[in-house]
């Protein structure tokens, strides 16, 4: 497997059709599997933006699209900043972007980052050095209570309150391996259950990272700068994330007319976008077997009308 061969990469670049001379965006750079993608798609003369808060891959990003460096403009930014990162390069409209959110192969792998529960590593779980806090911070300053909701909410994991307690007793906790032995004694593994760490680190990396509300900000924006027939495509990896985007996109591909002598809506409008698909695109077979990370991506694309 590819380390850079990123997750629906022919899915992507099917969905957003690049083409000469038109403007992309890549809002989750990453190590720039995607952006290479539709760089060389869009030859000679399409143009690529690269967003990414993690100096890490901004760095191997240059490497792999060294190729194509007077096409592309790589910026150390969140893509909530999109409006205004289109306005310092002047692009009043775009035919693309890829939203490819939560965290990378190559963040899970790198044990110092704190991403992953299979290695040790300080709990750090930052995408780049704008976080104000570490899951380190939240684990030993948060309170029972406001753990439990956390692991609650953003884990959805039924073990919360259980979970949260034990922190608590045991603090203070500097690294993966010391929180994974907290979280498998309070909630022991049963049968072939995912590992019962999975929900807790994806909670903490969620709060870290303010993700939620990141793909809330950078959806309009995305939406609103895309020219007619553009579209825009988006990869989640967990529910919390799926819902607001399929809410989002469903809602904007809504035309909004209000009844003879009733006024249900304050506003009228046509419909925004349309739904290329009805339901997520989701990884082939082949793509798990390759890579199990695949495995629970779910992909929603939309056209600008």
């Amino acid at each position: 497997m590819d380390a850079h061969k990123p997750v629906l990469y022919q899915e992507i670049i099917h969905a957003l059709q690049p083409r000469n001379g038109g403007r992309y965006v890549d809002g989750t750079l990453g190590a720039g599997g995607h952006a290479r993608g539709i760089l060389e798609a869009c030859t000679p003369d399409g143009l690529l933006l690269g967003l990414d808060v993690d100096p890490q891959a901004l760095a191997l990003a240059r490497e792999t699209l060294a190729p194509y460096e007077k096409r592309i403009h790589l910026v150390q930014a969140s893509h909530i900043t999109l409006a205004e990162q289109l306005a310092s390069l002047r692009w009043d409209a775009i035919d693309g972007m890829v939203l490819d959110l939560g965290a990378s192969s190559m963040q899970f792998d790198n044990a110092e980052r704190g991403f992953s529960f299979m290695q040790d590593g300080p709990l750090d779980m930052r995408f780049g050095p704008q976080a104000a806090m570490s899951a380190e911070d939240i684990i030993n300053t948060f309170d029972e209570q406001e753990l439990a909701d956390i692991i609650f909410r953003y884990g959805e994991d039924r073990d919360s309150r259980k979970i949260a307690k034990a922190i608590v007793m045991n603090r203070p906790l500097r690294t993966t391996r010391e929180l994974v032995a907290v979280i498998e004694k309070a909630s022991p593994r049963r049968g072939d259950r995912v590992h019962p760490a999975t929900q807790t680190f994806q909670a903490l990396r969620i709060v870290v990272n303010e993700e939620l509300a990141a793909v809330e900000i950078t959806l309009p924006q995305a939406v609103a700068a895309l020219r007619s027939g553009g579209r825009c495509a988006v990869i989640s990896f967990h529910s919390l994330e799926d819902r607001i985007v399929k809410e989002y996109f469903r809602e904007q591909s809504k035309e909004l007319v209000n009844p003879p002598y009733e006024r249900i809506y304050e506003e009228e409008r046509k419909a925004v976008v349309k739904l290329v698909s009805k339901k997520p695109i989701l990884p082939t077979n082949e793509e798990v077997k390759e890579n199990p990370r695949a495995r629970s991506a779910k992909l929603r694309v939309v056209e600008k009308l």
